[in-house]
C-alpha cells in the first residue's frame, strides 16, 4: 500500500469546535478508518500535530488521541513534514496565524470567519494567491445530511420554480446565572468579535450562494436581547453586540430568502436549523439530518374558518425523503475533498476568496441594521 502522508498543524482545537468536529470526528475518524482511499493501492494519511498557547489542554488532549503537540507554532511552521496549517483559533487571531503559514509555505484551511472584515479577508486570499499555496475555509453546512437531499431535490427539478426559502437557526443559549451557559462568553462581547451576524450571515451566504443562487441584497435587523450574561468564571458581564439577526437576502435567482437567527429563542421545529423552500410544483422543509417533502399534487386546500377548530393536520400531508445512501460526518467531508486537493491537486472550490463573501455578507447586514434599509451586495472583487 502506498501511503501520502500529509503533516498537518492544527491551531485551535482545544476549543469546542476544534476538537469534537475537526479533530475528533475528521482527522482521527479519517486515520482510524485507515485514511483518503485513492485506490486499492493508495491512501492518504493525515498526520497531525496539535498547537496552542495551554500546555496542560494540549498534553490532554495529544494523549487522548496519541498525538503529538507543541506550544512552539514557529517551530512546527518550520518543519517540513507538516505541509497544512489548520485554524480553529478564535476569529481575531486568524489573520495573523494564518498569514505566517502562508509566509512559510504552507496550505492553509481555517475555520471561518476567516477574518473580522471582508478586506482583511479578501487580503488573506491574496496573500495564499500569490504564493501559490492550496486554501479551503469550512463550509460544512454544505454536507449536511439534510441539505444534500435539498440539493437533490432541486438538481432533479422536484420543485419547480423555487418562489421563497424560510430559513429558522437557534436554540436558547443559558445565561450562565442558573445553568451553565452552552457557548463561550466572547460570542457576546464585540471587543472579542463576537456577534450572531458576524457567525451566521457567514454560513448562510454559502448556503444561499450554492443553492438558490448568488446573494444580490440583503435587508437585516439585529437585536441584543439578553443584556446581561456571566462568564466562564461565573462573573456577570454586559453583552454589547447582537445575539439575534432578522435577515432577508434576494438572489439572482429571483429567489426571496428569510434567515432568522437566535441564541435567545426556544425550538419548537423539527431541528435546530429548519430550511422551509416553496415551490410551484412542490415544497421541503429539511433539518440537519431529515427531509420531508409535499408535492402539488398532495397538498390539501384550507380554508379560513377560525370558528371551527382546524380539520386538517398540516403535519400529516408530508412525506419524510428516504435514507438511500450513507451520509459521513459534514466536517469530515470537506476535509477529505481538501486533503485530495493538497495531495492529489484535485479540484476544491471552497477557497478563502468564498469564506471572504460570507464576511462581506456580516458587514453589509451590519450596514443594512444601522441604516434600516436594504443594501446591494456587489460582486467581490479578487
Amino acid at each position: 500500500m502506498n501511503v501520502h502522508e500529509v503533516g498537518i498543524i492544527m491551531n485551535g482545537v482545544t476549543g469546542r469546535m476544534g476538537k469534537n468536529q475537526h479533530l475528533a470526528r475528521s482527522i482521527m475518524a479519517i486515520r482510524q478508518q485507515g485514511g483518503v482511499r485513492i485506490n486499492d493501492d493508495e491512501t492518504i494519511m493525515p498526520q497531525p500535530i496539535l498547537v496552542g498557547r495551554n500546555e496542560n489542554r494540549l498534553k490532554a488532549l495529544g494523549e487522548q488521541h496519541g498525538v503529538p503537540y507543541s506550544t512552539d507554532l514557529n517551530a512546527c511552521l518550520a518543519d517540513p513534514k507538516y505541509s497544512i496549517y489548520f485554524d480553529a483559533q478564535t476569529t481575531l487571531r486568524r489573520v495573523e496565524s494564518v498569514k505566517r503559514a502562508i509566509a512559510a509555505g504552507k496550505h492553509v484551511y481555517c475555520e471561518k470567519p476567516t477574518a473580522v472584515s471582508a478586506s482583511e479577508a479578501v487580503e488573506l486570499f491574496r496573500c495564499a494567491d500569490t504564493a501559490g499555496v492550496k486554501h479551503g475555509v469550512v463550509q460544512d453546512k454544505l454536507w449536511l445530511p439534510g441539505l444534500l437531499k435539498l440539493k437533490y431535490l432541486i438538481d432533479t427539478g422536484f420543485f419547480g420554480e423555487i418562489l421563497s426559502v424560510r430559513g429558522e437557526f437557534g436554540y436558547w443559549v443559558f445565561t450562565g446565572e442558573n445553568q451553565p451557559a452552552q457557548r463561550p462568553s466572547w460570542n457576546y462581547r464585540k471587543a472579542d468579535g463576537g456577534g450572531i451576524m458576524v457567525d451566521m450571515l457567514c454560513h448562510w451566504r454559502y448556503v444561499i450562494d450554492n443553492l438558490f443562487g448568488a446573494v444580490t441584497a440583503v435587508s437585516c435587523l439585529g437585536a441584543t436581547h439578553l443584556k446581561e450574561r456571566r462568564d466562564e468564571a461565573g462573573q456577570p458581564y454586559t453583552c454589547d453586540t447582537d445575539d439575534a439577526a432578522y435577515a432577508t437576502f434576494e438572489t439572482d435567482q429571483g429567489i426571496i430568502c428569510q434567515f432568522n437567527s437566535s441564541w435567545c429563542t426556544r425550538v419548537r421545529r423539527d431541528d435546530l436549523l429548519t430550511i422551509h423552500v416553496d415551490g410551484t410544483k412542490g415544497s421541503a422543509v429539511a433539518g440537519l439530518r431529515e427531509c420531508v417533502v409535499q408535492h402539488d399534487s398532495a397538498t390539501p386546500k384550507p380554508v379560513w374558518n377560525p370558528d371551527i377548530a382546524n380539520p386538517i393536520d398540516f403535519f400529516g400531508g408530508w412525506t419524510a425523503m428516504p435514507w438511500n445512501q450513507s451520509f459521513d460526518n459534514a466536517f469530515k467531508v470537506q476535509w477529505e475533498l481538501f486533503l485530495r486537493h493538497v495531495a492529489l491537486d484535485e479540484p476544491f472550490r471552497w477557497g478563502l476568496l468564498e469564506g471572504a463573501k460570507g464576511i462581506q455578507l456580516a458587514e453589509l447586514g451590519l450596514e443594512s441594521w444601522a441604516k434600516r434599509a436594504w443594501v446591494n451586495v456587489p460582486p467581490l472583487a479578487s
